[in-house]
């Protein structure tokens, strides 16, 4: 391959030159039509704004809030729990395992499914009956 070989990827489109005479079909006003706000330099109004008008945004009721110390958990169910490859499951051996792809604030057990196999679980949180599935097999539960 040589430089004079070289091709761009795909055709270039030329960009529209505004302003370069009638013959152009956007000369004179250059698509910007006759006086206004919009036809001036650096004219043009904010995003959101309604020529004075209270805009929407400050017209709707504002409800609710966000808890800015709510944790968010990352949940597992025990069907998910089966697919572990250790017998001591934690948040990083999970990530490892590829069953989850990230721990958050910590994971929650959930009682979903049905669990196989007798595992030691440590996470943040578990359901009552997750609680009692896993130890009913022989497995411990400890709460991080």
């Amino acid at each position: 391959m040589k430089l004079d070989e070289l091709a761009p990827a795909q055709d270039k489109k030329t960009r529209t030159r505004v302003g370069r005479g009638m013959g152009s079909g956007l000369g004179k006003t250059s698509g910007r039509g006759h006086k206004g706000q919009k036809a001036r330099s650096g004219g043009g109004v904010r995003r959101g704004f309604e020529g004075g008008q209270t805009p929407l945004y400050r017209r709707l009721p504002k409800r609710g809030f966000t808890n800015i110390h709510a944790k968010n958990y990352t949940e597992v169910t025990l069907t998910m729990l089966n697919q572990a490859t250790t017998e001591e499951v934690t948040a990083e051996s999970l990530i490892a395992d590829g069953i989850i792809s990230k721990a958050n604030d910590g994971i929650v057990v959930l009682a979903t499914g049905n669990l196989e196999k007798k595992l030691a679980v440590k996470a943040k949180r578990f359901t009552k009956a997750a609680k009692e599935k896993i130890e009913a097999l022989g497995g411990k539960t400890e709460v991080i």
